[in-house]
């Protein structure tokens, strides 16, 4: 009876040890996404635009110059390097996630560098 209760014990000790992990794991995810979003600007302010609507920030005739990087978008107006819209081949107004991560050589750090101003609608 006694080794009943003891494992029985055991098990309850661990499973309750996993469910607390579980929340903390979960808090420390809802943590970082904050402070991804904060890293970001105000989120309540940013832009939802689809790939069509996007098209329209091209960087030409005054307008600014925005990019597409994993759903997420990015003024590269002030970046010199894409003055007029265009860079290295590349066009404003556009999705570039394929592009930044396999043929850029600076990579997603770029990022960093940039203005987040809002993010791409989701496809129906």
């Amino acid at each position: 009876m006694k080794k009943l209760l003891c494992v029985s014990a055991t098990i309850v000790f661990i499973v309750v040890a996993a469910l607390q992990a579980d929340d903390m794991s979960k808090s420390d995810a809802t943590t970082a996404a904050s402070a991804k979003a904060t890293e970001m600007g105000d989120t309540a302010s940013w832009l939802v635009l689809t790939l069509e609507e996007l098209a329209k920030y091209n960087g030409t005739d005054g307008k600014p110059a925005y990019v597409a990087i994993d759903g997420i978008i990015y003024d590269v107006s002030p970046i010199k390097p894409w003055k007029n819209g265009k860079h290295k081949g590349n066009t404003a107004g556009n999705d570039l996630t394929e592009v930044i991560k396999k043929k850029s050589p600076h990579g997603l750090k770029v990022l960093k560098k940039l203005k987040a101003v809002g993010k791409l609608a989701q496809k129906e």
